[in-house]
């Protein structure tokens, strides 16, 4: 017989019954008053196994056990009813200067051993300075939502020097052109280019089925890497591209002659943007070609650079970053792959005619870039007239 039998007296018979046939009490209760009276060892109970208490009321044998210890242990009312929870720590908060506190942590202090901040990281670093005494996960990560911040977070970008004005020149100079309206005789051609390695696999991946997806093991080969040229013009959704196996001037003097003799034999004159490359300038084509047609070509040309650190503003990099996810996001062993899938991709774009919306202005540019311009001092004085 179990150490925590149950022995009702008449009387608590009575009020157990009492509480299950008014119904009036909480399940709960009503729950645990059944279970006593089914268990009930003593002269007028029915003395029911655990596992008929579980079959009948449609309870756990946990509960039954629990039910019976408290009420040997505690007393019946203890078993019957629920005991008045402690009250719940008040919920923490964070003044304005505790605040403040937490965002200079976070924005100027780097956690030791680690490469960003983690809830774990900021809550003991912050207790650690006094800043709180004690504060939740929940409460660092509220206020990290209110002001915006994700530590765990970090990107990429682009963008020239503090007062530079050749950069600040070069801009809108690009920005000025991007604002032309289309014209067949002077198209505005964007120029850029990229690079893809070669990886062989060594062992063959598995496709994708129902319920499994596609997997490829992580060993390949490296083979080499050819480039890419591409071209595109904006306002008409046209793109050229050209796979070499180098990236030289003479790859890129070849190029720029396919685009004006080639692509735009009719133009008058075509409005090329490039970024600052090494390669990219108008001097290979005289490196490459007879003076006579180097000339012809360059007669035929009106270029444009991006600044230094500026590349973001040539709009072939958008075309080029399609590409890299469209086509070249896997592993291709060769040239002529790459140039097959290439030739596959451009010819598709062009059908669809992808044009691109392109709205940054100068006007924008003065004001989100406004850190970058040159801090022009005022004077009182008025310059000496010369004589």
């Amino acid at each position: 017989m179990s150490q925590y039998s149950v022995k009702l007296t008449e009387a608590q018979r009575r009020e157990l019954e009492e509480v299950v046939k008014k119904g009036e009490a909480p399940a709960r209760k009503i729950q645990r008053a059944n279970i006593l009276l089914k268990t009930d060892n003593g002269k007028y109970g029915p003395c029911w196994s655990i596992k008929r208490i579980q079959e009948a009321l449609g309870v756990g044998s946990t509960l039954v056990k629990d039910v019976r210890r408290q009420y040997k242990q505690e007393g019946m009312e203890r078993a019957l009813n629920r005991q008045p929870q402690p009250p719940r720590p008040q919920k923490q908060k964070i003044d304005g200067e505790q605040e403040a506190h937490i965002i200079a942590v976070l924005c100027t202090e780097k956690p030791e051993g680690q490469e960003s901040w983690t809830l774990r990281a900021l809550n003991e670093r912050i207790i650690e300075l006094e800043i709180v005494e004690q504060v939740s996960y929940e409460t660092i990560r509220t206020v990290l939502k209110k002001n915006k911040l994700k530590p765990w977070q970090e990107k990429q970008w682009c963008v020239g020097p503090k007062g530079d004005g050749n950069y600040i020149c070069n801009m809108e100079d690009v920005l000025k052109v991007y604002k032309r309206p289309y014209n067949q005789n002077y198209p505005v051609v964007c120029l850029d280019e990229g690079s893809v390695q070669f990886r062989k696999e060594e062992i063959a991946g598995l496709p994708m089925k129902p319920g499994r997806v596609k997997k490829r093991d992580y060993h390949y080969s490296r083979e080499g890497y050819c480039n890419i040229f591409l071209a595109c013009e904006p306002l008409t959704g046209k793109r050229f591209t050209k796979v070499t196996e180098r990236r030289t001037k003479v790859e890129f003097a070849h190029f720029v002659r396919s685009i004006v003799q080639e692509q735009y034999r009719d133009a008058e004159k075509v409005i090329l943007v490039m970024d600052n490359l090494s390669t990219h300038h108008l001097g290979a084509l005289y490196q490459v070609f007879p003076a006579e047609e180097a000339s012809a070509i360059c007669d035929r040309i009106e270029m444009h650079m991006t600044p230094v650190n500026g590349s973001w503003l040539d709009m072939a990099e958008i075309e080029l970053s399609v590409l890299g996810r469209q086509v070249l996001d896997e592993r291709l062993e060769n040239i002529q792959v790459v140039q097959e899938k290439v030739a596959a991709w451009e010819a598709k774009r062009n059908r669809q005619r992808v044009t691109i919306d392109w709205r940054f202005t100068t006007k924008d540019a003065r004001i989100k870039l406004k850190r970058l311009y040159p801090e022009i001092k005022e004077t009182s004085e008025d310059p000496k007239e010369t004589p």
